[in-house]
């Protein structure tokens, strides 16, 4: 024996009811994976490291760019020289402060700015940070031009690992093409 619906306008209203719900939840959690997936680009932070040389002005730069829509919080910085890591938390964030261990000679430099690059600083969107600058003195750009040469030639590297504001983390390295999301 067959089970026979009688098909009435109230049974008709009502399948109608519950499968035009269930098309706005489809259409509800498609939206919703969207509008997550464009919050998670409005907020990528993409760092690099630049080097601006200007021999003519006896000027060299090194500095971190954030050329993201987000901060980059940076987490940390390694260099690795020589077959060795040194964390630069040990050498007080300072890049060169790690670049006088290695090579006392840049003790002489009068005139140059130098910064930190603390865990937990956030570079903003659309800056260049400096990282050290050596500007003015023909003297002294010879120096860490030549030193920082030289320290590259006996296999200096860097990695630097950073975060968004969602705790996504990122690293870039010299040997990079551009940030690694990590994890």
């Amino acid at each position: 024996m067959g089970l026979k619906i009688k098909w009435n306008s109230e049974r008709i209203l009502s399948l109608s009811a519950m499968s035009i719900s269930f098309i706005t939840l489809i259409i509800f959690i498609h939206q919703t994976n969207l509008m997550s997936r464009q919050n998670h680009l409005s907020i990528l932070p993409y760092l690099s490291l630049s080097v601006s040389n200007s021999p003519g002005d006896s000027s060299m730069r090194l500095s971190l760019e954030n050329h993201g829509v987000g901060p980059a919080i940076i987490e940390s910085v390694i260099l690795n020289y020589q077959g060795k890591q040194y964390n630069m938390v040990h050498y007080d964030n300072e890049v060169f402060t790690f670049f006088k261990n290695q090579k006392p000679q840049l003790d002489s430099i009068k005139v140059i700015s130098y910064s930190t690059l603390d865990p937990g600083m956030a570079i903003p969107v659309n800056v260049s940070y400096t990282i050290l600058e050596v500007s003015e003195s023909p003297q002294d750009y010879q120096l860490m031009q030549g030193t920082l040469n030289e320290l590259l030639e006996n296999g200096l590297d860097f990695e630097i690992v950073y975060r968004s504001i969602q705790n996504e983390r990122w690293r870039i390295t010299n040997n990079s093409q551009g940030p690694e999301q990590l994890d």
